[in-house]
Formats: C-alpha cells, sequence, structure tokens
C-alpha cells in the first residue's frame, strides 16, 4: 500500500482527481473526512420516530452508513461525486404530470440504471489514481451500501440538503446522481457546503401526499417514491387519491424547487428516455404483459419493482382518471390476474370509476 505523509503531493492528488473526474463525466468532485456525527443523530432520530417504513435496511447495517470505517476498514477520506440526469425541461414533465391519462415516472429512471453507469466510471477515477500513486485502499458506491452519501456530498461542498432532504447546489439544482470513493489516501478535504433555502417552504407545500413533516424531515411511509417503489404490499387507501398519475416516483419537489431554474439538460445519452417513457399513455402500459414490461425496463431502474407492483401502481393512477370506458374495461380485464394484490388495487380503481361517473 502507498499512502503519502507528503502534504503537497496529497494536495496536487486532489487536484487531479477533480481534473480526471469531470473528464470521466461527473460534473464535480469533492473531498471530506468520515466525522457524519451529526447526521448520525439525524438518522437515529429519523429512525425513532418510524419514517423509514419498511425499509429494515435502513437499521439493519447498524451504524456502518454513518461511520465509514466501519463499512470499509481504513477509510479516511471520501471522494464524492455528482452527475447530472435531467432529460428535459421542467414544462415537459408539469405537462406529463397535469395530464391524468399519462404515466408519470420520476426521471431519473428514464434511461439507462444509473447504478452501473457510475461504478464503471468511479472505477476507472480509481484506476488513474493507482496509476499515480501505485496501490491504495478504495471502494467504490453508488447508492448500493449503507452509505449516507447526501451527507458526504454535503461535506465535500457539493451541495447542502434541501428541506426535501434532497442535495441542492447552487450553480445546478438538485437533478444529479451521487456516488462515492472510499480511500485510504489522506487527502486534504474541502469545505462543507452552506444552505440557502431561506425561508422558501415550496417542496413542502407542493408534495401531493404531505410526506415532507417538516423542514429536513421526510415520513417515507407517506412519500410516493416509497409507496410506488420501496413498498411491496398495498398502497394505504387514504393515499391512493393523492398519488395522481405519478407510476413510478415523484419529482414535485424537485420541479418545485427555484434553485433548479439552474439545472442543466444531462450529455449522458445513456439518461435518455426509453421506450417512449418519458410520455406514457397509462392504458398503454397497462396492457404490457409480464414479458413486455421486461423487455422495455430492460437496464431501467423500473424493473426492480417487477411487473405486480407496477400494474398495482398503475391500476392506482387509472382510479384517479376521469372516467372513462375504455379504463373502465381495462380494469376489469385485469380483475382476475393472478395477484390478489393487483386485483386489491384493480377493484379500488373500478369504485373510483364508478365514484366519478356518480358526480
Amino acid at each position: 500500500m502507498v499512502v503519502s505523509d507528503n502534504p503537497e503531493k496529497m494536495t496536487s492528488l486532489a487536484a487531479q482527481i477533480k481534473v480526471w473526474g469531470q473528464e470521466l463525466g461527473f460534473q464535480q468532485v469533492g473531498i471530506t473526512d468520515t466525522d457524519l456525527s451529526k447526521a448520525e443523530t439525524h438518522l437515529d432520530n429519523w429512525l425513532a420516530k418510524g419514517f423509514h417504513g419498511t425499509m429494515d435496511y435502513m437499521q439493519r447495517h447498524g451504524h456502518k452508513r454513518s461511520r465509514p470505517e466501519l463499512l470499509h476498514p481504513n477509510t479516511s477520506r471520501i471522494i464524492s461525486v455528482r452527475m447530472d440526469y435531467l432529460p428535459e425541461p421542467g414544462k415537459a414533465m408539469w405537462r406529463e404530470l397535469e395530464n391524468p391519462l399519462t404515466a408519470y415516472i420520476a426521471r431519473y429512471a428514464l434511461g439507462r440504471d444509473y447504478h452501473k453507469l457510475m461504478r464503471t466510471r468511479l472505477q476507472k477515477l480509481a484506476d488513474r489514481i493507482y496509476a499515480e500513486v501505485g496501490d491504495f485502499g478504495y471502494r467504490a458506491f453508488v447508492d448500493s451500501a449503507p452509505v449516507l452519501e447526501k451527507a458526504l456530498a454535503e461535506k465535500a461542498g457539493l451541495g447542502w440538503i434541501g428541506k426535501h432532504t434532497n442535495l441542492i447546489n447552487r450553480k445546478a439544482g438538485s437533478w444529479f446522481f451521487l456516488g462515492e470513493l472510499y480511500t485510504d489516501l489522506p487527502l486534504p478535504v474541502d469545505n462543507p457546503a452552506t444552505a440557502h433555502c431561506g425561508v422558501c417552504s415550496a417542496c413542502l407545500d407542493i408534495c401531493p401526499t404531505q410526506a415532507i413533516v417538516g423542514p429536513y424531515q421526510v415520513d417515507a411511509r407517506r412519500c410516493v417514491s416509497y409507496l410506488t417503489i420501496e413498498l411491496h404490499g398495498s398502497i394505504p387507501e387514504p393515499l391512493r387519491a393523492l398519488i395522481g398519475n405519478r407510476i413510478y416516483g415523484c419529482d414535485d419537489c424537485q420541479l418545485i424547487c427555484p434553485w433548479n431554474r439552474f439545472a442543466n439538460l444531462t450529455h449522458e445519452k445513456d439518461f435518455s428516455p426509453r421506450h417512449r417513457l418519458n410520455t406514457p399513455e397509462l392504458l398503454e402500459v397497462f396492457s404490457w404483459t409480464e414479458q413486455e414490461f421486461l423487455s422495455k425496463t430492460e437496464g431501467s431502474a423500473i424493473r426492480r419493482i417487477g411487473h405486480e407492483r407496477w400494474l398495482r401502481n398503475i391500476a392506482v393512477a387509472l382510479g384517479n382518471a376521469p372516467k372513462s370506458d375504455a379504463i373502465i374495461e381495462a380494469l376489469k380485464s385485469k380483475l382476475l390476474y393472478p395477484s390478489e394484490l393487483v386485483q386489491e388495487h384493480v377493484k379500488w380503481a373500478l369504485n373510483q370509476q364508478i365514484i366519478i361517473a356518480s358526480t
């Protein structure tokens, strides 16, 4: 293992890492230490309130999430990176959200699954560091292990955690992915970002299910992203009508954030929408067989929810759509679908269509 005690060499290396990172397609690179004591307290309080819902993995690893050296021994620095993913202007997204007959999918999931793409880039960054300093300890993470990525990115100067708990950058908004290289190199650290939400409460006000229960506090049990992606069982009935036409995730709190007027469209072709998933009709995607679902979501983050939950989510959206004979027929065609979960939500949606028709 080659770890230099020469501060000048480490300062030069840190500068090179940031250049290499941008050459590899990351829009920003920052470096921080492993002290996450403040974030750990926040996480412990969040878990104690039960805000994580059925996401048991949030507490399964103990303090590995907030103490990087427990996750990867000898870690003393974290190289934090961000990559823009916004595929289209905000006006296009608002247009889809406001059309109750289209299916809205969170924009991060429209293209290729970002996990593999970013991990590959992080490995290339590690390879360049190795070519410069020789053997060193490291491990790459992209939303795939117990890592407090937003807290680390904030400490590394990439942005601040906003009231909606997403990371915000003054010059780039919040439409970006995060990744990390845990390392034992004694690199100089960057100054943490300062908060600039001020008195703004737009994200709290617009949340369709009022999941942002206070500044910097999200009750995942009410969050549309949790309900449509993380939750494996039934969506609570009181929340179904509030979900609208959002069938995979939710972007409302980002769309309304004033800092996103500075957001840049991505240059990564892999993040461009596939199979017209930025403008799908509800009836079209509800008709997909499991094989069609698997085919059209191949290489996408959407695939992780499976066909059953895909139908569950779309059934809810169809129940929220204006009364339509075509919708009623489509729902009836799934009444005998071999899944009690799907049947339950289809029956709810049919009842909603009846309620709409009688008003």
